[in-house]
């Protein structure tokens, strides 16, 4: 049997319990790859209330924690931002984006645009292939 559990780190990116209620972009906690050499977001979808509503998933880099974030280039992507942005639709859904750049600090932004209604996005990053394994428990 393969391990997974040993060699993954995950980090908060957006909290659960944030329901986004107007067009105000959500910026989510810097994630530092120092130690790993792959990561993939996860965003999560709650209720997502009202009709019409789009929100747009950006992911950025730097080699700053503070400071000097660029949109990451769709080929240091695994995936597509398009295909991690999502509808007032996509109720409880789980949405995957890699990044494959090499930059040490990464972010992801959702941005709701059309939104009015309570709408609950949750986001975790999962760093992987540690230079040290096997990974802490509970996750530091």
């Amino acid at each position: 049997m393969q391990d997974l559990f040993n060699s993954l780190h995950p980090v908060r990116v957006l909290s659960p319990a944030v329901a986004v209620s107007d067009d105000t972009a959500q910026v989510g906690q810097v994630i530092d790859r120092q130690g790993y050499d792959s990561l993939t977001l996860v965003i999560l979808t709650g209720g997502l209330a009202d009709a019409g509503a789009t929100f747009t998933s950006l992911v950025e880099h730097s080699d700053a924690s503070g400071s000097g974030y660029a949109a990451v280039a769709d080929g240091e992507l695994l995936g597509t931002e398009a295909n991690a942005s999502f509808t007032q639709a996509d109720d409880d859904k789980a949405l995957k984006i890699g990044y494959r750049g090499s930059k040490r600090y990464v972010r992801l932004t959702v941005t709701p645009s059309g939104n009015a209604a309570a709408a609950y996005v949750a986001a975790v990053g999962v760093l992987g292939h540690p230079h040290v394994a096997p990974t802490a428990n509970p996750p530091a």
